[in-house]
């Protein structure tokens, strides 16, 4: 019964998050692609883990073959490079690869902050079963650290998905209907979300150092959200059906 709450505390923040952005879609989109794109956003998880623990494990041994070992001065600076760019590359990638599979040329897709939207979508079915994962294998889990842990990713970690995805799939978006920058405008917003991801979780990898990096975090999330709601307002304008290609 405590691993069913475990399960539920973990997913309850995407959930949230999920019911908040679709209410920003005018025309609602199908619920069960809804469902599949959280789905399979999820399942990118443990792809996510397993693609980082082999390139934690391969950057090792290209430097050694490049005599480039001095780049690495041991764990702790494989760690870092996991965090700051490993993690948010595979990651954000990832989340895209569903919405790319499953909706850009998919007949839901019809007006550009589906884009938007699919994107986050996928983004929070990734951090819920992240959210999960991270409730399981905290040493000394109990049920009053689970919901500790729940109510701080939900204004953290869950969050920071869903706005980085978000700036992703605006620029996507813009794609569509610029197509002849359609390359430089995918590769502007994935380098965003990317920067943004990895910026993020250099803050957090500092927070027990310091006090005043949780202000710091709050104040990148907040900046953040203030870009997405900006984008929503500028994609809403544009009415015309996405050309797909």
């Amino acid at each position: 019964m405590q691993y069913f709450f475990f399960i539920i505390l973990g997913m309850l923040p995407g959930l949230a998050w999920l019911f908040f952005y679709l209410q920003k879609d005018a025309n609602p989109e199908p619920k069960d692609m809804v469902f599949l794109v959280f789905l399979l956003g999820a399942a990118m998880g443990p792809v996510a883990i397993f693609v980082q623990y082999f390139c934690v494990k391969l950057i090792p041994v290209f430097a050694n073959f490049f005599n480039l070992g001095f780049l690495l001065t041991g764990n702790t600076s494989l760690l870092f490079l996991n965090i700051i760019l490993i993690a948010p590359l595979s990651e954000e990638f990832l989340k895209y690869l569903v919405v790319r599979w499953q909706v850009l040329k998919n007949p839901a897709f019809d007006e550009p902050v589906d884009a938007m939207i699919y994107l986050i979508v996928s983004a929070l079915g990734f951090a819920s079963i992240e959210n999960v994962l991270n409730i399981f294998f905290m040493p000394g889990m109990t049920s009053q650290l689970a919901i500790s842990q729940s109510t701080a990713r939900f204004l953290s970690a869950t969050l920071l998905h869903a706005l980085s995805s978000g700036i992703l799939g605006y620029f996507i978006a813009y794609s569509f209907l610029n197509l002849k920058k359609k390359r430089i405008l995918f590769w502007t917003g994935f380098s965003l979300a990317v920067i943004f991801h990895g910026f993020y979780n250099y803050l957090a990898w500092l927070i027990e150092q310091n006090d005043i990096f949780v202000l710091m975090l709050a104040l990148l999330l907040v900046l953040m959200a203030g870009l997405i709601g900006w984008q929503f307002r500028c994609l809403k304008k544009q009415i015309s059906i996405c050309k797909i290609r």
